[in-house]
């Protein structure tokens, strides 16, 4: 595919992208990703261990745009999709509308990190570039129609890239999920100083029933401290979860084992013991300002061990760390007692059909107000003392 002074090339796997290049044109200090989700070793053990690959029904078809002179300028990790599971952006009611219809709603492309709810630009284009994402649209787009797919989806963008696309043309969707702000604290006891008195004890109370009272430890492993018997654990932990959510995880064994030899300076994995023995953990993923809570599991169910590891511990690691935000993944209204507070997320989509893209275009109008009346009436709930909500 090609345009005036450009070649869009399609790349049928993450390994056809030389790696130095992926990162290169990703937000970076010094070849690193910002965000570890969108560093070109993730995406690779995705596919290398069996778990985003055409066989799962997550087909990559990586858009690289180059110059007249060859040089890769642009970047869009993109998918073909047979299904719509692992995106967390939920459009299963389109498909189903538009298969009465009689229309074909799969295959479809999917710009996003396969199975991980976490906002992270798609449109990779050099700083301050802003036509670059025009050319990357068009390329899409193009190769949509090419491949006889019935949309685009580009999910958990950053607001400004969500506002450019849309503007472009593409349909703008929002959702909401809970983050935590750091403002400053030295501790996590300041943190809880910025509580009312009655959720302040609320807290301190868990974690103590979750903790002290069942006699367990924490420890954060990372880097060279993370070894193969930590993920035998682990595995142990998300294999339960996913089974009783879902009934078959996303991720293998060996994933975890592919991301430990190429990210594991990315990498907290935080494990409750029980003595020497690894009873829960929780999995998170470090950038260059946050922190991301991916998954959790248990073998044994202790009171509020859960908000413990995946909250508390995570809300610890940010501020010993100085990080500004944790992100603890998708949904979850009962993160906002513990002072993780509604947030945007954002989408965007084209719909290659007429009559399916006005309904969903009236469809995702509704949907916004719905979603900024949701917001509005949750900012009234949290846990703050007043004044001390951040303006996010």
């Amino acid at each position: 595919m090609s345009e005036p002074g450009f070649t869009a090339n399609i790349h049928p796997s993450t390994a056809s992208i030389d790696a130095d290049v992926w990162n290169r044109l990703s937000p970076n200090t010094k070849g690193k990703p910002h965000n570890p989700f969108l560093d070109h070793a993730f995406f690779l053990a995705l596919e290398e261990a069996g778990c985003a690959t055409g066989r799962t029904g997550w087909q990559p078809q990586h858009i690289l745009l180059r110059d007249e002179a060859g040089e890769p300028i642009a970047l869009m990790p993109l998918f073909a999709k047979s299904h719509s599971m692992g995106e967390y952006v939920f459009d299963h009611g389109w498909a189903d509308a538009f298969e009465r219809a009689g229309g074909h709603y799969y295959p479809k492309l999917q710009s996003s990190v396969p199975f991980t709810p976490a906002t992270a630009p798609k449109f990779l284009v050099p700083s301050g570039q802003l036509d670059m994402h025009a050319h990357l649209m068009a390329a899409a787009q193009q190769f949509c129609v090419q491949i006889d797919a019935s949309s685009i989806h580009a999910t958990f963008l950053p607001e400004e890239e969500a506002q450019t696309i849309s503007a472009a043309g593409w349909l703008e969707r929002t959702d909401t999920q809970f983050h935590w702000f750091n403002r400053g604290y030295e501790t996590f006891d300041d943190f809880l100083n910025s509580l009312s008195s009655r959720k302040r004890k609320t807290i301190r109370r868990e974690r103590r029933e979750a903790l002290e009272a069942e006699g367990l430890t924490v420890k954060w492993l990372s880097g060279s401290d993370l070894r193969e018997e930590h993920w035998d654990a682990f595995y142990e932990f998300y294999e339960d979860t996913g089974s009783r959510k879902w009934g078959r995880p996303y991720l293998n064994r060996e994933f975890f084992s592919r991301i430990n030899q190429s990210m594991p300076d990315s990498i907290v994995l935080m494990l409750a013991y029980d003595g020497d023995e690894p009873i829960a953990g929780a999995l998170n993923f470090v950038g260059k300002d946050r922190i991301y809570g991916r998954n959790w599991g248990c073998t044994r169910q202790v009171p509020f061990l859960h908000f413990e590891l995946c909250y508390y511990q995570a809300i610890e690691y940010a501020i010993t760390h100085k990080l500004s935000v944790v992100e603890a993944g998708a949904q979850g209204e009962h993160k906002l007692a513990r002072g993780y507070e509604p947030t945007l997320t954002h989408s965007v989509h084209w719909i290659a059909h007429p009559g399916l893209r006005d309904a969903v275009a009236d469809y995702l109008e509704r949907e916004r107000r719905s979603v900024e009346r949701g917001q509005e009436m949750m900012g009234q709930f949290t846990p703050f003392r007043r004044g001390e909500r951040s303006d996010n």
